[in-house]
């Protein structure tokens, strides 16, 4: 038996006390970077901890610090807090209780877990070669709470990272991550084509910028696919298209949004100019004018090598052989983890909690999503896991 499984049991022994927190928190989601009554509630499950808390003045962030009995390095456990903003269609006992907001990727259980996992360490202070800072952060949805939180010194004295993130589309239990790029950066763009409006019986007469909007989204397609390393890969999507108000108008604009995500910082600006050449120049080349804006949202989340490999071995140990899987390839998704792990070694995980007997369970970002709860318990151990066998280690070093 592992020396790590213990802390499966004990996680399994607070798994009561963590499945009511994440319940708590999914009943009454909040959004962005203010989040006061989960604030609130995180921080009364870690008061009789005995931990140095300390609050955020940007944001509604925690930043909690357990110090081992002996010196040695610090590792940052980090979980996220905030919602989405959708409406729930579950038929849940605690599904949320404001319409337009819902945990539909799995922020509560990351929180709980964290937060059971920083029980499980407290008990065990006296065999910790170092410290363990816990991070709690709003705003992971789009409002760049890490970055904030790192701005007000959340990863000073931090040797490491670590974080886990749900998946309905793994088994309960199972963890699976890489090296190198996880997820990927996204950004977001927008153009406006801009032409003369007029009558819908006279095109001649005017400059259409529909049939060129349309175009342009087509030859979006042909750049990707012809412009861009298929070993390095990005995804284009055009996502919105709006124009006119009537159906025997032609309009004077067309509108066209989307999003762009990249493995690399290479493709990823490789993409950003290319897009913007080539809506640029479909409109030029019929005659009319073409503005485009991109903002730059989260970067490629990439976990160092060595960490991931150390992650999956801390699994297997806790879970098992089959219990760590390494994934053959990254996903398109996004995480401001990427923030962290710019900044310091580390790793993000996703752990299993598909629900039983759902043959095509709703993903993370669904208006359906749903978790077995008992696949957190390894997520709490986990967390522990890596924590405990990192400062005993001294560090990835060790």
């Amino acid at each position: 038996m592992s020396e790590l499984e213990p802390l499966l049991e004990s996680a399994r022994k607070l798994q009561p006390d963590v499945v009511a927190l994440r319940r708590a928190i999914h009943a009454e989601p909040e959004l962005g970077l203010d989040l006061p009554k989960t604030q609130a509630r995180v921080l009364a499950a870690l008061e009789p901890l005995g931990l140095e808390t300390r609050l955020h003045e940007r944001t509604s962030g925690i930043v909690a610090t357990l110090r081992g009995a002996r010196p040695g390095p610090t590792l940052l456990l980090r979980a996220d807090m905030d919602a989405l903003p959708m409406s729930e269609d579950n038929d849940l006992p605690f599904r949320s209780r404001h319409e337009g907001r819902m945990h539909a990727c799995g922020h509560d259980a990351h929180t709980a877990m964290l937060t059971g996992a920083a029980r499980l360490l407290a008990e065990r202070r006296e065999e910790l070669m170092g410290n363990v800072v816990f991070m709690f952060q709003p705003g992971e949805e789009g409002h760049f709470g890490a970055h904030f939180m790192i701005e007000e010194g959340v990863l000073e004295g931090v040797d490491a990272a670590f974080a886990i993130h749900i998946t309905p589309l793994l088994p309960p239990g199972r963890i699976g991550t890489r090296s190198g790029p996880l997820m990927a950066s996204a950004d977001v763009f927008s153009a406006s084509i801009r032409g003369r409006g007029g009558h819908a019986s006279m095109p001649h007469d005017c400059a259409d910028p529909i049939p060129v909007a349309c175009e342009a989204v087509q030859a979006l397609q042909s750049f990707v696919t012809r412009r861009i390393n298929v070993f390095d890969p990005v995804v284009l999507t055009v996502s919105k298209i709006q124009a006119g108000t009537t159906n025997n108008v032609i309009p004077e604009s067309a509108e066209i949004q989307g999003t762009l995500r990249a493995l690399s910082p290479a493709s990823r600006e490789r993409a950003v100019e290319g897009l913007q050449d080539v809506i640029r120049g479909v409109a030029a080349a019929h005659g009319l004018e073409a503005e485009t804006r991109h903002f730059a949202g989260y970067p490629v989340t990439a976990n160092d090598a060595g960490f991931a490999r150390f992650s999956l071995d801390v699994a297997r140990d806790l879970l098992g052989a089959r219990g760590a899987i390494e994934m053959p390839s990254p996903v398109m998704g996004a995480e401001d983890f990427s923030y962290v792990l710019e900044k310091v070694p580390g790793a993000m995980v996703f752990l299993g909690v598909r629900p039983s007997g759902v043959e095509h369970p709703a993903p993370c970002h669904s208006n359906r999503m749903l978790l077995d709860e008992d696949g957190m318990a390894a997520g709490t151990a986990l967390h522990a896991a890596v924590a405990m066998r990192f400062l005993e280690r001294g560090g990835l070093g060790g």
